[in-house]
Order: structure tokens, then C-alpha cells, then sequence
């Protein structure tokens, strides 16, 4: 993986600077075969890979996680996204209950937001006290430090979206029911405390971003290149190199000669709503062009 798009197929964009969805979508392609590639890179050599994703509300990080693990093992690559600590986990060693989720030999761990959240929504929230808060800033750079030195390889990155595109997503939310639970009420407090979330990220950036462990911050208002951005630096990140797949073929069906399927009036089907109906319209596409699209998705 050489860090750079695609040669074959240089970027194209729209009218309004937006990377255009083809290439994105034959990018992204590409982009995920090597992801799959990286996979059995980590499995083979017993990595421990921990992927920390930071940033404001709206920012995009859950879209990026997703394009990142949909077309990996879930055995292999697991995202973590803890809810709300209960009473008891209040009362535990801050980062005690991130610790149980920390990849084992083989695995790469995706944190969707992380111990984190004291330095951003707890600091600005007033969710914890300043001593908590100022212990925090000195223990974390140690406690990620004894993570690097235990084999653990970390990964972090900041989502930066502008004001104007978060509030464009937030109205996008408002008015999507199938977005609308994207938008809590924390999230509208957030936009509320627009600079004090600056500042505390700013102060957290002071005091971890550290050598052993920098941040990566991602300009994330082109969501389509924000993606495809992070997966390239990902892979980069981790020096890999293809790993033989043994061949396999498809053995010989066990014959049924034997077998008698009980009747089908005994089992509770799912309705078929969308069985095609007499006079339906149906679109071809040309056999050229499909032939054109299969050939870009190849050489991609």
C-alpha cells in the first residue's frame, strides 16, 4: 500500500467540489480489498491494533467506522461504542472499563469515541471535577505509553467538521426519520458549547498528543473523501504484505436422493410483498456499459 489514490483512476469531482460517487464508490472498493488484506496481515502475525475515532458531533466518525469494518470479520475487527458508566463503573479506575475491550493477539479494535470523553463531553459538561479532569490529562500519555509498550499499536484520529457543515448535518437529522436518533439531546447541548468543546479539545491536544501516540486530525466536511482518507492513512500505518490464501473449490453436493423435505404448508413462510407483478417495469442495463463498469471495478 503505497498511501496514494488509485493511479488507474485519478479522483473526479462535482460542480460543487465534492468527490463524485463513482470514483468514490470504485476507490472505496479498492480501498476495502486491501482492508481485507490488512485483516489477514494482523491475524497472521498476532497484531494488537487499536483504532481510537475522536471529533465532534456529526463529524462523520460512525460513517467511517462502518465503510471500515462491513467488509471484515467481525471475529477479527470489533468496534466498541460504550454507553453511559453505570453507578459501579463510576466508582472503578477511570480506565477500567475500557481495558476489557483492548485487543488480543490477532484483533484491531475500532473505538468509537473513547477515555476520551473525559477530556471533551465530561470536561465541557461538567460531568466530572477538575482534579478528575487534570488527572486525566497526566495519566493518560502514561497509560497509552504502557498500552504501546505491552505490544499494543495505537491509532488516533480527530474528525474536524466546520461549523457550517455541522450544522447542515444536524438539520439533516432533524428532518431524516431514519436519522433522527443520531440527534440526542447531548448533541444539541454540544452545539450550544461550540468553543468550550473547541477549547477542551485544543487543551487535550496540548497535553496528548504525544510522540509515541500522535493525533491524525481528518478534515471531515467531504464526507466521501474524509473516508476514503482515513482508510488510506490506516492501512499505511501498518506495514503489512499479502499473506498466502490457500485455494479452495467447492466439493460435490451430499446427494439428496435420500432425503425427504417435510411439506412446506407446515412451516410459516415470510410474507413476499415485492414479488414482481404482471405489467411491472423492469430496467436493463446495456451489456456495454455493464461490461465498462465490471472492467473499471476490476482494474480499481
Amino acid at each position: 500500500m503505497n498511501g496514494t489514490y488509485s493511479s488507474v483512476n485519478p479522483p473526479n469531482y462535482t460542480a460543487k467540489g465534492r468527490l463524485e460517487r463513482r470514483y468514490y464508490e470504485r476507490e472505496l472498493r479498492r480501498l476495502q480489498e486491501e482492508l481485507a488484506m490488512l485483516q489477514r496481515w494482523i491475524v497472521n502475525r498476532g497484531l494488537k491494533v487499536l483504532v481510537i475515532c475522536e471529533g465532534r458531533d456529526a463529524a462523520g466518525k460512525g460513517g467511517v467506522i462502518k465503510r471500515i469494518v462491513e467488509r471484515l470479520n467481525p471475529r477479527v475487527c470489533r468496534v466498541v461504542a460504550l454507553g453511559v458508566p453505570t453507578e459501579r463503573e463510576k466508582t472503578q479506575w477511570y480506565f477500567q472499563r475500557y481495558v476489557t475491550h483492548l485487543p488480543a493477539a490477532g484483533e484491531m479494535v475500532l473505538f468509537d469515541r473513547s477515555w476520551y470523553n473525559r477530556a471533551g463531553v465530561e470536561r465541557v459538561m461538567g460531568f466530572c471535577t477538575e482534579q478528575d479532569y487534570q488527572e486525566f490529562l497526566v495519566s493518560c500519555p502514561q497509560f497509552e505509553r504502557m498500552l504501546i509498550r505491552s505490544g499494543i499499536q495505537i491509532i488516533k484520529y480527530w474528525f474536524s467538521v466546520s461549523d457550517e457543515e455541522q450544522e447542515s448535518r444536524f438539520q439533516a437529522r432533524l428532518t431524516d426519520p431514519r436519522r433522527r436518533w443520531k440527534l440526542s439531546p447531548m448533541d444539541l447541548e454540544s452545539r450550544k458549547r461550540w468553543v468550550d468543546y473547541s477549547r477542551a479539545k485544543d487543551d487535550m491536544f496540548v497535553h496528548t498528543d504525544i510522540m509515541d501516540c500522535r493525533w491524525n486530525v481528518v478534515n471531515a466536511d467531504d464526507k466521501r473523501r474524509a473516508r476514503l482518507n482515513c482508510i488510506s492513512h490506516l492501512l499505511t500505518s501498518i506495514p503489512y504484505h499479502p499473506v498466502d490464501v490457500p485455494e479452495l473449490s467447492l466439493p460435490a453436493r451430499q446427494s439428496g436422493e435420500e432425503y425427504l423435505r417435510p411439506p412446506i404448508t407446515e412451516q410459516a413462510f415470510v410474507p413476499d410483498l415485492y414479488v414482481p407483478q404482471p405489467g411491472s417495469k423492469t430496467k436493463k442495463k446495456k451489456k456495454k456499459k455493464q461490461a465498462q463498469d465490471e472492467a473499471q471495478a476490476t482494474t480499481a
